[in-house]
């Protein structure tokens, strides 16, 4: 279990570190040369090349969760019990902060840099958002995009998928997401991802920071039921033996 719990929250921060730190450089820093579609690409690129990395390398640990709403899909489709998905989900927050101290830290040493000028890739709604979506919008973006996101993970996780290709396939699915998701709401479709960065940064990012923590989890729990709803018995995770 403390390997599992370890995984998870090193896989966390790695994710936030690498995509939300690209995601500042293309829009805080503007290295995407004033085009937004390279920032878009770059950092929906960047979200789902590391996923996939972490795949791989931590999914036969523990299972690559890196993310509060699967872990909460998985829990309630019976792949993960209760009590280990609350400490999945601690793991992963406390993971997605130290991801964001880090990057933090390292932005810092950029003089001039601070967070109210290039900000740390949060998401947002309203004027935090590259089209002004409402909060409703935002709340029914986060819900369909993590939705469709844990959905796929779940079967492809599935015991008679193919487990080779699972990560690239995860990978390329968190790509998609972003590559629509960025636009609208900056794409969290994962809490610990949306916590860590709003923290540092404050201000509208934290006050809006409850959207993207309680739309994933909706996301999450909507793609579980249709999980089950497809399948008459719920699928068992392809995990080694722990």
């Amino acid at each position: 279990m403390t390997r599992r719990l370890l995984a998870e929250l090193v896989g966390t921060a790695t994710l936030v570190f690498f995509g939300v730190g690209v995601a500042t450089l293309m829009f805080g820093f503007k290295f995407d040369g004033g085009s937004v579609a390279a920032g878009v690409v770059a950092t929906a690129l960047t979200f789902g090349l590391v996923l996939a990395a972490l795949a791989y390398g931590i999914g036969p640990v523990s299972g690559c969760h890196v993310n509060p709403a699967v872990t909460l899909g998985a829990a309630l489709a019976r792949r993960i019990e209760p009590l280990e998905a609350l400490w999945y989900c601690v793991a992963q927050f406390v993971g997605g902060i130290l991801g964001a101290l880090l990057l933090w830290v390292l932005f810092r040493q950029v003089p001039g840099y601070h967070t109210a000028l290039q900000g740390m890739g949060t998401d947002g709604f309203g004027k935090a958002s590259l089209i002004h979506i409402s909060a409703g919008g935002a709340f029914l973006a986060e819900v369909v995009l993590t939705a469709l996101f844990v959905f796929v993970i779940l079967q492809v996780t599935n015991v008679a998928a193919n487990a080779a290709i699972a990560g690239l396939v995860i990978g390329l699915t968190l790509t998609v997401v972003h590559l629509i998701g960025i636009p609208i709401t900056g794409t969290s479709v994962n809490p610990a991802r949306s916590l860590g960065p709003a923290l540092f940064v404050g201000g509208t990012a934290l006050k809006q920071v409850w959207l993207f923590i309680l739309a994933p989890l909706v996301g999450g729990a909507l793609a579980a039921v249709l999980h089950l709803l497809l399948y008459s018995e719920p699928a068992v995770a392809a995990q080694p033996d722990h």
